[in-house]
C-alpha cells in the first residue's frame, strides 16, 4: 500500500481516502459506513463523512473515508479509491484522483464517461447483484471484495471480516457479494499490493457518529425520556434513542412540531423527569419562547442543536457554524444558560452526559451545539461509558415543611422537589415571581430573583477547574496559534501536519458561560492568532474580542456549505505564516 499524503517536511502521513459515489437510493451512505468497519476491523482508525442533497431520488450522493495506522481526525479530499455506482460520480470527483488512483466504475456505465480518459477498473456491480438475486442496494459490497483483492487481503479473511460486519443486514449475502467482487478481480488477474494490515489489528471500541455519541452522552448521564421532531442534521439521535427505547426503558416521543418538543419536554422535567431534546438550528429558531421559559422557571434541560447551512432553510442537508451567537443569545429577557460545542466524536458524548449533569445540578437549560458534519461523520472511537454518570443536583427533602420552589440561596439553586410527593406543592410559572413560585412585579423582588438565578454563573465559574472548556494540541510554546471550535476540530488537527511551522493549536468548548481567563493566557504573546471558522462572520473571534479584548486579524473562512479539507486548510493558514 502506498502513501497518499506528505507534509511540508516530507514525511509520509500514510493515510488513504477512498470515496464511494451513486445517486439517493444507491445505498451509497450504508457503503461508506460499512466500508468503514470494515476498515476498522482491520486494525485502521478512520474518519468517514457524508454528502447529499435535499432529495429522497437522484442528486449525487457520496461517501469519503479516510484510513490510516493512526488516529484521522478529518477525511481528505484527493482520493486514492474511488467507487462510483454511476457515470455520474467520475464525472464529479474527476479532478480530486491522486496520480494512480484506482477508480472502480459499474461496466454498464462505461460508454458514458469514456471522453474523460481515465484509467478505470471495470466492475459489473449491478449484474453481481442479479446474479446473487440480491438488492440493488447492497451491490456496493461486492465493491470491497474487488478493492480488497488489489490490497492482497486473503479471501477467508476479508469473508470473516464481512460476516461480522454485515451481521445485522444480512451477512450471508454481502459475504457473496463480496466473494464475487473478489473473484471478478482475480479473474482480470488485476495486480494485488503485497497485504500491509496493521499487526495489532481487531476493532478497538466502535465506528460512529457524532449524534449517536451524544445519545450515548445523555444516556450515561442518567436520560429517561428523549423528545424530538425529525430535523436534518440531527434526526438520526431520535431514530438511534428509539430503538434503544425498549432495551433502556427511555420514553422516546415525537410530537408534531418542534414548539410541542419543548414544551413536552419541561412538562416532562417539571415531573422528575431527566429529559433532553434535539433538533437543528431551524427548529431552536421556534422553541425560543418556550427556550426563554425554561430559563425563568428554573426548569432544567439539555438540548441538542446541530446546525445546518442558513439563513431559513438555506441548504438543509449541509453545514455551517452560523448559528454561534444566535444560541448564545437565544431566547428573550436574560439568564442564565450553558452552551458547550463539542468538536469530535468522544466530545459529542462527554459534552452531552455533562450539559445534562449540569442542567439539572443548576437548573438552567444546557445546550450541546453540534453541526451537520459533525453530528453526521462517523469515526473510529472508543467512548468511555464508565466514566459519565448521573448527577441528580440539590434536592429537597421536605418532611412537614413548606416548601418553597424558588428559595433564594447563596449559590442561586433552589431545593429540587417534584408533583406527587407528599406535602409539596411546586408552583412553577412563566412570569416574575417571589421565592413561593407567585407572580410579582415590584423592583425589589424582580431584582432579588435576577440575581438568584446570575448566582449560578459563579458555581459554573468554578467549574471550570473541572471540565475541559478549552483544549490545546500541537506545540505548546509556539508563538503561532490556530484558534477554533466544533467541528472544524479535525480538519485543523490534520492540517497542523502540513503547516510551514509548529504551532499551538486552541480549541474553545464552553461557549457560555466562557473562560476568558484560559483563553487569554492562550493567546496572550502570540505573534500571530490564526481564527478557523465555517462562518461568514468570525463568530468566535467576535465572542474572543467580546470577553478578552484580543482582537484576531487573520481568519480562515469557510461559507459555501461544505466543512475543510485538511489540505486546503493548510495552505490557506499557511498565507499567514
Amino acid at each position: 500500500m502506498t502513501d497518499s499524503n506528505t507534509n511540508s517536511t516530507g514525511t509520509h502521513l500514510a493515510i488513504k481516502t477512498i470515496a464511494i459515489g451513486g445517486a439517493a437510493g444507491d445505498g451509497v451512505r450504508e457503503a461508506g459506513i460499512n466500508f468503514s468497519e470494515l476498515f476498522t476491523e482491520l486494525g485502521y482508525k478512520t474518519f468517514s463523512s457524508f454528502d447529499y442533497p435535499s432529495l429522497i431520488r437522484g442528486g449525487h450522493n457520496y461517501a469519503r473515508i479516510s484510513y490510516s495506522v493512526n488516529t484521522v481526525y478529518a477525511d481528505y479530499r484527493e482520493l486514492d479509491v474511488l467507487i462510483a455506482v454511476n457515470a455520474e460520480s467520475v464525472r464529479v470527483h474527476q479532478h480530486s484522483l491522486r496520480a494512480g488512483a484506482r477508480v472502480f466504475v459499474e461496466e454498464a456505465y462505461l460508454p458514458e464517461i469514456a471522453d474523460l480518459g481515465i484509467a478505470v477498473i471495470p466492475l459489473p456491480m449491478k449484474k453481481i447483484a442479479e446474479e446473487l438475486k440480491a438488492p440493488q442496494v447492497a451491490r456496493t459490497s461486492s465493491a470491497f471484495g474487488a478493492y480488497g483483492y488489489t490490497l492482497g487481503i486473503p479471501l477467508n479473511q476479508l469473508k470473516a471480516l464481512a460476516d461480522k460486519v454485515y451481521a445485522n443486514v444480512g451477512s450471508e449475502m454481502n459475504v457473496a457479494l463480496v466473494e464475487k467482487g473478489y473473484a471478478h478481480m482475480k479473474k482480470m488477474q488485476y495486480p494485488q499490493d503485497e497485504c500491509a494490515i496493521p499487526t495489532e489489528h481487531g476493532i478497538v471500541g466502535e465506528v460512529t457518529d457524532g449524534n449517536k455519541a451524544i445519545a450515548k452522552g445523555f444516556l450515561a448521564a442518567g436520560l429517561e425520556a428523549y423528545v424530538g421532531y425529525p430535523m436534518t442534521p440531527s434526526t438520526s439521535t431520535l431514530q438511534f434513542l428509539a430503538k434503544m427505547s425498549k432495551k433502556t426503558g427511555l420514553k422516546v416521543v415525537h410530537p408534531e412540531d418542534e414548539i410541542a418538543v419543548l414544551n413536552m419536554a419541561l412538562g416532562m422535567s417539571y415531573a422528575g423527569k431527566r429529559v433532553a431534546v434535539g433538533t437543528a438550528n431551524g427548529g431552536f429558531a421556534l422553541m425560543q419562547e418556550t427556550f426563554s421559559l425554561a430559563g425563568v422557571s428554573e426548569i432544567p434541560i439539555a438540548i441538542l442543536v446541530s446546525m445546518r447551512m442558513g439563513p431559513a432553510t438555506g441548504v438543509a442537508t449541509h453545514t455551517s457554524q452560523g448559528d454561534l451567537q444566535f444560541i448564545l443569545h437565544a431566547g428573550h429577557g436574560e439568564f442564565p444558560r450553558l452552551v458547550i460545542a463539542p468538536g469530535d466524536v468522544e466530545e459529542c458524548f462527554e459534552c452531552a452526559a455533562d450539559a445534562l449533569n449540569l442542567a439539572w445540578k443548576y437548573q438552567i437549560p444546557a445546550v450541546v451545539l453540534s453541526d451537520k458534519h459533525l453530528s453526521e461523520s462517523y469515526k473510529s472511537v472508543t467512548l468511555d461509558t464508565k466514566s459519565k454518570g448521573p448527577d441528580y443536583g440539590k434536592r429537597a427533602v421536605p418532611v412537614g415543611t413548606h416548601y418553597v420552589r424558588y428559595k433564594i440561596t447563596e449559590d442561586g439553586v433552589s431545593p429540587l422537589a417534584f408533583p406527587g410527593k407528599a406535602n409539596v406543592v411546586v408552583k412553577v410559572t412563566s412570569y416574575e415571581h417571589n421565592e413561593e413560585g407567585e407572580a410579582v412585579e415590584s423592583a425589589e423582588e424582580v431584582q432579588a430573583m435576577q440575581d438568584k438565578r446570575f448566582r449560578k454563573l459563579n458555581g459554573l465559574y468554578q467549574d471550570f477547574a473541572w471540565f475541559p472548556t478549552v483544549k490545546t494540541y500541537g506545540d505548546e510554546w509556539s508563538d503561532v496559534v490556530i484558534v477554533f471550535w466544533g467541528s472544524t476540530k479535525g480538519a485543523v488537527l490534520e492540517a497542523h501536519k502540513q503547516l510551514k511551522t509548529p504551532a499551538k493549536l486552541v480549541q474553545i468548548l464552553w461557549m457560555e458561560p466562557f473562560d476568558a481567563d484560559r483563553v487569554k493566557a492562550e493567546l496572550n504573546g502570540a505573534r500571530v492568532i490564526v481564527d478557523v471558522e465555517a462562518n461568514h462572520t468570525a463568530q468566535l473571534a467576535a465572542l474572543i474580542r467580546e470577553k478578552t479584548s484580543i482582537e484576531i486579524h487573520n481568519k480562515v473562512l469557510k461559507y459555501d456549505a461544505q466543512p475543510f479539507t485538511p489540505t486546503d486548510l493548510a495552505n490557506e493558514i499557511n498565507k499567514f505564516l
